[in-house]
């Protein structure tokens, strides 16, 4: 998953990959305090992109029968 994580301490925003299972990172890549807050995210939701089913399941090909 990709998590959110802001300094309190430089106010430093950046991304990581980490596992669901993996404790929150504390250490500022920037500052490197132990001052980091994982930021609550909305979540992206599901999302069909690109060629291939719409979402209504349907063939974004048309076939004729």
């Amino acid at each position: 998953m990709t998590y959110e994580y802001r300094c309190s301490c430089c106010s430093y925003e950046f991304e990581a990959t980490q596992s669901i299972k993996d404790e929150p990172l504390k250490d500022c890549p920037q500052c490197h305090e132990k001052s980091l807050e994982r930021l609550i995210s909305g979540g992206a939701g599901f999302s069909l992109k690109g060629g291939g089913w719409y979402k209504d399941l349907y063939s974004s090909t048309n076939k004729t029968s």
